[in-house]
C-alpha cells in the first residue's frame, strides 16, 4: 500500500532532529509544533493569520468535541473538516480517548469501549476504537490517532500494566477498522487526482505512565502492530515535571528511527526544548492560546502576567525579540489597558503572539539543528527563559 506520508531526516545535533514531514496537504519541518483548534478552530486567531503571518502547515482538532458538535453526519455531509473549515492545510485529529477518560464521573470503562454521557448536556455516548476511526474518517484528517486509554500519571504498576494492556488491544482493533474504512472510501479528507488521493495516515500511541519498563514494553508492542507515526501518550497529565523529562530521555531515542515522534498534549516552550533534545518531532499544547485569554504572554525573557501594574506605562513590545505583528505594532502598556478594561481584543492579540512565539521557537530550534548548534541554543534559551523571573505555567 502507497505510504500515507514522506519521512526523512535532513540534520541531527545528539538526539534532536530535523526533518521533513510530507502528508497530503502540506510539507512540514519538523521538530513542529501543532497549534490546537479544539472545535475545528484556534480560539481567538484566524486561520488567515495562522496561514499568511505564521506560516503554520499543521495544526490539530479535538475528535471528542467534534463527536458532540456539531456531530460527525453534518461534518460529513459538509465534505469534511478542511472544508467545513476552510483550512486547507494538514489536520491531525486526536482520538478523543483522553477527553473521555478524564470524564471520571461520567463514563464507564469496558473491553468493548467507553459509555459516557455528554460534559455539556448529559447525553449519552459511545466511543470505541471503531467508532473512533469512523469519526475521524468522516473528519477526513490527515493524520488520526488509534483510541487508547490514558491512566493517570501517578498510576500504579498493576492499573498501569492493565491500561497498556487494553491499549494494545485497542490499537489492533483501530488498525483494522481504519484500513476498512480507507478501503470503502469514508475518508472526507480525499481528492482524487490531486496529492490528497493518498490516504489518512495513522500513528499509534505508547503508554505507560512513569513507569519505565511498561513504556519500553508499550512501544515494543505499538511498533510490533506497525504505524505511520508513533506517539508518546500519558504525559503532563499529573506527574512531576521531572518524572516526564525521565520518560522522555529514556523512550524517545528507542522509538523507530524512520517514522516521526509526537509527544501529546505538551507543553511550555521549556518542554518543548526539552522534548526536542530526547529527539521528539512534533507536539501540541492549548497553552499559547489558554494562557492568552488569562492575560499571559510567553516571551523569550519568561512568561509575563498583563495584569501586572508595573507594565502600565511600559511603551516597549511583549517581546522585543519577536517578530510576530502584535509585537511590532502594539505595547504592553496598552495590551493590559484592553486586558483590564475587559476588551476582547486583549484576549485575541496575546493568543496571536503566543502562538507565533511558539512557531517562531520552532523555526530557531530547526536552525539550530541544522547548524549543529543546538545545545548552544538550548542553553541561551532556557536561560532567558529565567530572565524576568517569571511564573511558570
Amino acid at each position: 500500500m502507497k505510504s500515507p506520508i514522506d519521512w526523512k531526516i535532513t540534520a541531527r545535533d545528539g538526539e534532536a532532529r530535523s526533518g521533513l514531514l510530507r502528508t497530503r496537504r502540506s510539507e512540514i519541518e519538523t521538530p513542529v509544533f501543532m497549534p490546537v483548534g479544539t472545535q475545528g478552530a484556534l480560539k481567538g486567531v484566524r486561520f488567515e493569520w495562522l496561514e499568511d503571518e505564521m506560516d503554520a502547515r499543521i495544526i490539530l482538532a479535538n475528535t471528542y468535541h467534534l463527536f458532540l458538535r456539531p456531530g460527525v453526519e453534518i461534518i460529513r455531509d459538509m465534505g469534511g473538516l478542511h472544508r467545513f473549515s476552510s483550512w486547507n492545510r494538514s489536520l491531525l485529529t486526536d482520538s478523543g480517548g483522553f477527553q473521555v477518560f478524564s470524564l471520571t464521573d461520567l463514563r464507564k470503562l469496558t473491553e468493548d469501549g467507553v459509555d459516557f454521557r455528554s460534559h455539556i448536556d448529559g447525553t449519552k455516548y459511545f466511543l470505541s476504537p471503531e467508532v473512533s476511526m469512523e469519526i475521524q474518517a468522516a473528519l477526513g484528517s490527515d493524520i488520526v490517532m488509534v483510541f487508547d486509554e490514558c491512566p493517570p500519571g501517578d498510576a500504579g504498576f498493576d492499573a498501569t500494566r492493565k491500561s497498556l494492556e487494553l491499549t494494545a488491544r485497542w490499537a489492533r482493533r483501530s488498525k483494522e477498522r481504519f484500513h476498512q474504512l480507507q478501503s470503502d472510501g469514508a475518508d472526507t479528507g480525499r481528492r482524487i487526482g490531486f496529492e490528497e488521493d493518498k490516504r489518512q495516515a495513522l500513528f499509534g500511541i505508547v503508554q505507560g505512565a512513569g513507569h519505565l519498563d511498561l513504556r519500553d514494553e508499550s512501544l515494543a508492542r505499538t511498533v510490533e502492530i506497525g504505524f505511520d507515526g508513533y506517539a508518546i501518550g500519558g504525559l503532563s497529565v499529573g506527574e512531576e515535571k521531572s518524572v516526564m523529562y525521565e520518560v522522555l530521555d529514556h523512550l524517545a531515542p528507542k522509538m523507530p528511527d524512520d517514522a516521526p515522534r509526537y509527544l501529546m498534549g505538551v507543553g511550555t516552550p521549556e518542554d518543548l526544548i526539552e522534548g526536542v533534545n530526547c529527539g521528539v518531532d512534533m507536539f501540541d499544547c492549548v497553552i499559547p492560546t489558554r494562557n492568552g485569554r488569562t492575560g499571559s504572554a510567553f516571551t523569550s525573557r519568561g512568561k509575563l502576567n498583563i495584569r501586572n501594574a508595573k507594565f502600565a506605562r511600559n511603551d516597549g513590545p511583549l517581546d522585543p525579540d519577536c517578530p510576530c505583528s502584535v509585537c511590532r505594532r502594539y505595547s504592553l502598556g496598552y495590551l493590559r489597558h484592553l486586558y483590564q478594561v475587559g476588551e476582547m481584543n486583549a484576549a485575541i492579540l496575546i493568543s496571536h503572539h503566543n502562538v507565533a512565539f511558539f512557531l517562531e521557537t520552532m523555526r530557531k530550534v530547526r536552525s539550530a539543528i541544522r547548524a549543529g548548534e543546538f545545545q548552544e541554543f538550548r542553553r541561551r534559551f532556557l536561560a532567558g527563559l529565567k530572565e524576568n523571573g517569571a511564573e511558570s505555567v
